[in-house]
């Protein structure tokens, strides 16, 4: 079963989206109705929420959220007080929905919670969608549709984290910001991604695996063109969760990527040393200067806690044909099993061969230097704890996938290196 998270900061039109998925047959849980759920008439949250607050803010249905909201406003306190008694009884009666749904057969169960962010929601589903608007957008829909004034409108506004953030940590975005058919017409398509998330067709990885290209290039490299954030934007299309951004002998474009896309990007760099044979530091904080000597470059990797990757290590040129590796074996990682940029089978069947003898996990990448080469070879591992150490260890487990690349796909790359 497949756990989402459908989140939107106010006015968004997340409600929109849910009621469009669960037309389309997604199962929804509305955090609002639980909420409201927890604190009924005669439940233990209601007299826990009493006893805290007084009587002013009980009503005959229940909690008075009017009061409730006017006194936690803008006194951070109150508010975490009416939280720590609110939130745990929510989050029971969601595993109790949980429990419900698997048992009736659901496959993809949409959570839709406001504030899924701000209490810390995100690690507790498969995916996370966001409704995002602009905020005059919102602003507008405030005052016109719920008949709020505009002072009280952006206080609202101004009180929740703000979207930019959100959009981060979000593994899609639904643009809203004009009319209800578009927003409709957007929330079908991702509908379709979310439905092959979940085994639908078979195009995206199964719940609790993920499917990350570990060797892809971007305008960051000489030799390439792409967009950093198309090429993000291209993976995740393609049904990949995360690209091991590995440009040449550069590492800027890589971290940036990894800071405004922290579970689709994992930062690293392909260094050319000082043999012209290249070295991967994969999970990398610090650049690498072109020319360290194979040795230095993999103990400066090892250094920064990152991994030491073997691309094409018998590529000729850039692989060296192999010469490097009783060099370096002792420090390596990981070797690349498939690179979709090598036609002769024979050199990704060398270099599975070297790692299968030294035990070694296996990668797999396209070495994408156009958009089009993105997800051509990947590897499909159980999901991890990012960093380093638990994609190493998950790696271990990992099943290699691709498809050789035309032979074209070189000539973009020429075509790149001589363009200003």
């Amino acid at each position: 079963m497949l756990r989402v998270g459908l989140t939107g900061n106010v006015a968004s039109g997340k409600s929109t989206v849910a009621d469009v998925w669960a037309r389309l047959g997604a199962a929804v849980v509305d955090a609002d109705v639980l909420a409201r759920e927890a604190v009924a008439p005669g439940s233990d949250g209601l007299e826990r929420v009493r006893q805290a607050f007084g009587d002013e803010v009980v009503g005959p249905d229940g909690l008075d959220r009017a009061a409730m909201r006017r006194r936690v406003f803008d006194d951070a306190r109150a508010r975490a007080r009416l939280e720590a008694i609110v939130h745990p009884e929510v989050a029971r009666l969601r595993e109790r929905e949980e429990a419900r749904l698997r048992e009736a057969g659901a496959t993809v169960v949409v959570h839709d919670i406001p504030l899924l962010f701000e209490v810390g929601l995100r690690e507790a589903f498969d995916l996370v969608v966001l409704v995002d608007a602009p905020e005059a957008v919102r602003l507008e829909r405030l005052v016109r549709d719920r008949g709020l004034e505009r002072d009280e409108a952006r206080r609202i506004i101004a009180a929740q984290m703000p979207a930019s953030v959100k959009r981060r940590w979000a593994d899609f975005v639904i643009e809203n910001e004009g009319s209800v058919a578009a927003v409709e017409r957007e929330a079908e398509r991702v509908w379709e991604q979310v439905r092959r998330r979940a085994g639908g067709d078979g195009s995206g990885a199964p719940p609790g695996r993920l499917r990350i290209d570990m060797h892809v290039h971007t305008a960051g490299s000489f030799d390439c063109r792409n967009d950093p954030e198309k090429v993000v934007e291209r993976a995740l299309a393609r049904g990949l969760d995360r690209v091991c951004v590995t440009d040449h002998n550069e590492l800027t474009v890589a971290l940036t990527l990894a800071e405004r896309h922290p579970r689709h990007v994992i930062p690293g760099e392909e260094v050319k040393t000082a043999e012209g044979v290249d070295v991967i530091g994969l999970y990398l904080t610090e650049w690498i200067p072109k020319g360290t000597p194979a040795r230095e470059t993999c103990q400066r990797i090892r250094d920064q806690g990152g991994l030491v990757y073997v691309p094409h290590p018998f590529a000729g040129g850039k692989g060296g044909g192999g010469r490097i590796l009783p060099e370096i074996e002792d420090m390596v990682d990981v070797v690349e099993g498939f690179n979709a940029r090598l036609h002769d089978p024979a050199l990704n069947e060398r270099a599975r061969a070297w790692g299968e003898e030294r035990g070694l996990p296996m990668g797999a990448g396209s070495d994408a230097h156009t958009l089009g080469e993105i997800g051509r070879g990947y590897v499909e591992v159980p999901a991890f704890d990012d960093g380093a150490a638990g994609f190493l260890a998950a790696l271990g487990s990992a099943t290699l996938h691709g498809r050789t690349s035309s032979r074209l796909v070189h000539l973009a790359s020429t075509v790149a290196k001589l363009l200003p």
